[in-house]
């Protein structure tokens, strides 16, 4: 039982057979290996598809009842239109997640970068809706990340009603310098926006984006060593996710990050890959 929640993007990562999946390991149970190792997730799938009724059940299932899958906001509702215009379909897939049960949290609101100040009425109207369910909110837009009104009208709202503010911290994809063609997408697609470390709410959540080298990773994790341990010790329980550019290394990225919490935290337990099945051999 970890005093925090650590994951990756996904679990059905094909890059992993062979180190932290055995190298048989079949589709079907890559959640159950997954879970035995880390607490959490991020539902990066929901953002693209919702899930069916059937994989909601299976994934039930298997995850044990202190994980967390931290759901991303289907992109028709986050980014298409008006929030407010929005309640039934996020009713919906609430409903539809329902077989996860305290699982779900957060929820995690995925704002595009043209949802600027001007529309912040807007996500309080949608917040006070679901004001039931655990929230967390990411924002891309630079006028968020100014220090200036628009930032703190932003924490004020987060802050009052207990949402967190997602962490994304991306300085280590972006201090790469390479023609790798898994680097050059990342940066394409992750956005570069200043560090704003967080805790609005009991959970604080934190998005590492780090480059291929996990050596050089180093440097900009450091800091959240720091900050993860602090707030463990004031009896937070924060969520960090750990993502490469291709992913292929981060489980082994989020392996090495609790692998230097605990020294900072000496009496967190150690975090280790199961072992693969012993094949019993019939006697001839």
């Amino acid at each position: 039982m970890l005093p925090y929640h650590l994951g990756c993007p996904s679990w059905n990562e094909p890059a992993w057979r062979g180190s932290f999946y055995p190298a048989d390991l079949r589709p079907a149970d890559t959640l159950g290996h997954y879970s035995q190792v880390f607490n959490a997730v991020e539902g990066n799938t929901t953002f693209y598809a919702r899930p069916s009724p059937d994989t909601l059940q299976r994934w039930a299932q298997v995850m044990p009842a202190n994980f967390r899958f931290c759901a991303k906001v289907p992109r028709d509702i986050s980014h298409e239109g008006d929030l407010r215009d929005q309640f039934a379909a996020t009713e919906a897939f609430l409903q539809l997640l329902a077989p996860l049960g305290r699982r779900l949290a957060p929820l995690w609101l995925q704002l595009p970068a043209a949802f600027g100040p001007a529309r912040l009425v807007e996500l309080a109207t949608w917040l006070d809706e679901f004001r039931q369910q655990p929230i967390a909110v990411e924002v891309r837009n630079p006028a968020f990340f100014d220090k200036g009104d628009a930032e703190r009208a932003l924490n004020r709202l987060l802050h009052e009603r207990g949402v967190e503010r997602i962490c994304l911290d991306s300085r280590a994809l972006f201090s790469v310098h390479s023609q790798d063609a898994a680097v050059l997408h990342a940066q394409s697609k992750k956005p570069r926006v200043p560090v704003r470390p967080t805790a609005f709410s009991a959970s604080p959540q934190v998005r590492f984006i780090g480059g291929p080298d996990l050596d050089a990773n180093q440097v900009f994790l450091e800091p959240w060593l720091d900050k993860v341990a602090g707030w463990i010790e004031r009896g937070l329980t924060p969520n960090v996710f750990l993502h490469t550019p291709d992913n292929h290394l981060a489980a082994a990225q989020a392996l090495r990050f609790h692998a230097g919490l605990r020294e900072r935290l000496p009496g967190l337990p150690e975090l280790r890959i199961p072992e693969p099945p012993v094949q019993q051999l019939g006697l001839l």
